[in-house]
């Protein structure tokens, strides 16, 4: 059972793709949240601006960077559970400015520790990535498997993991870590390679930019995500674990492609583009989950199959693509 009602929740990039959607469910819940987005000059709520007005005029709302621990600490004092997803994730981007990745991913998680650290009332939920398993040595990938960074990305959230069961350990910081694999959905970066995919076949393209054509994802729908992430708020585990959340299956790029073309009606094929291609001793060929624990311990299991989540990225994403080509046009 999930009970969030009445509970103070802080959300680290709720204005980002999962967070948005953890934003919804958890103040349908009946949590109070409170959402920490980055500060831009438009004032803008990114994808929290997405959600109903009743909830948004309800939203207690911090701009800022999850890089100043000053605030990051105010923000903290005053609530039950901090789920932490503020993070640079662009792997790509991870390549040309590494740095910018360090003090974001790493810097802002211990900025996030340690706020929890002098509040000793607050759980952490701590969001880590399938990437930290690199190259895996078998599959399917257990929370016990090897860490390895294959991408300035992976090192940061492999260390960010690090520093969560460190301070677990050490300080007894009530911090747990949630590993999704491949979260897709609505609101998702138009970089991801679903977004890119669906937002070239309904734009009518009949030649689709890819990359590699052969790696293997575990792909989650975001729904199923958030659902882990309110079960682990509530299901009281120790400081310091780490559940991991995926479907236990995999996709190949390729076969994913199809499948896109598939739910769109699209006639389609695929060109290389070769600043999607990682470089070959960084690619990670296959991140498949062994969901075993996320069902014992949060009693967890993915409703949406991949089809359908693909049929509702594309359904949510197509008017979108109307509006875009129609200001366009207007201009």
């Amino acid at each position: 059972m999930t009970d969030l009602s009445g509970v103070r929740a802080l959300i680290t990039g709720a204005n980002g793709f999962i967070g948005s959607h953890l934003t919804g469910r958890l103040m349908a819940e009946g949590a109070q949240v409170s959402a920490f987005c980055e500060y831009n000059s438009h004032c803008s709520l990114g994808w929290l601006d997405d959600l109903p007005p009743d909830q948004l005029a309800q939203l207690d709302v911090t701009l800022g960077d999850i890089r100043d621990a000053r605030l990051v600490r105010d923000a903290v004092k005053n609530v039950d559970v901090v789920f932490h997803l503020a993070a640079l994730i662009a792997i790509p981007y991870s390549y040309q400015a590494p740095a910018s990745f360090v003090e974001t991913n790493v810097n802002g998680t211990l900025n996030v520790l340690e706020a929890a650290r002098d509040t000793p009332h607050v759980q952490v939920i701590n969001t880590s990535s399938s990437e930290v398993y690199g190259t895996p040595e078998s599959v399917p990938i257990t929370e016990t498997h090897r860490l390895q960074g294959q991408s300035p990305y992976a090192a940061t959230k492999i260390a960010a993991d690090q520093l969560c069961e460190a301070y677990a350990r050490a300080f007894d910081t009530h911090v747990v870590t949630l590993r999704p694999f491949n979260t897709f959905g609505p609101r998702q970066s138009a970089r991801a390679i679903i977004p890119t995919i669906l937002g070239q076949l309904l734009a009518g393209a009949q030649q689709v930019q890819l990359g590699n054509l052969n790696p293997r994802r575990d792909m989650t729908f975001v729904a199923d995500t958030v659902d882990g992430y309110v079960r682990i708020a509530t299901a009281n585990l120790s400081p310091g674990e780490t559940v991991q959340l995926g479907t236990g299956e995999t996709v190949s790029i390729g076969d994913l492609f199809t499948l896109c073309c598939e739910v769109t009606g699209a006639d389609a094929e695929v060109l290389t583009d070769v600043e999607r291609v990682r470089p070959e001793a960084s690619e990670v060929q296959v991140l498949l989950s062994d969901p075993s624990r996320a069902k014992e311990r949060l009693a967890w299991r993915p409703n949406t199959t991949l089809r359908d989540g693909l049929a509702e990225t594309a359904r949510w994403l197509k008017p979108r693509l109307d509006v875009h080509k129609a200001m366009r046009y207007q201009r």
